[in-house]
């Protein structure tokens, strides 16, 4: 896969790392992955679109889903942007 330019970090409560990351472009959130104790799957899904998700077996694995899915969404974009 290609480097991204998406910055992940975990997120926290009073110091104490949870099974959550968001995925930042500058200021922007593009991703987010938590981990999902009922299903025992890591689940990503993006505010940019409605009704987007997946599932990973780990933390990378459904950073990496997020990660394609964005590029093939916003590959879309790109008439308007050439």
């Amino acid at each position: 896969m290609p480097r991204t330019l998406i910055t992940w970090t975990q997120d926290e409560t009073a110091g104490v790392p949870l099974p959550r990351f968001v995925g930042r472009v500058g200021a922007v959130v593009v991703g987010i992955c938590a981990y999902d104790g009922a299903s025992r799957f890591w689940t990503w899904w993006s505010p940019l679109a409605e009704d987007i998700w997946g599932h990973g077996q780990d933390a990378e694995g459904a950073r990496q889903g997020c990660e394609a899915w964005l590029r093939g969404w916003l590959e879309n974009f790109r008439p308007f942007f050439t």
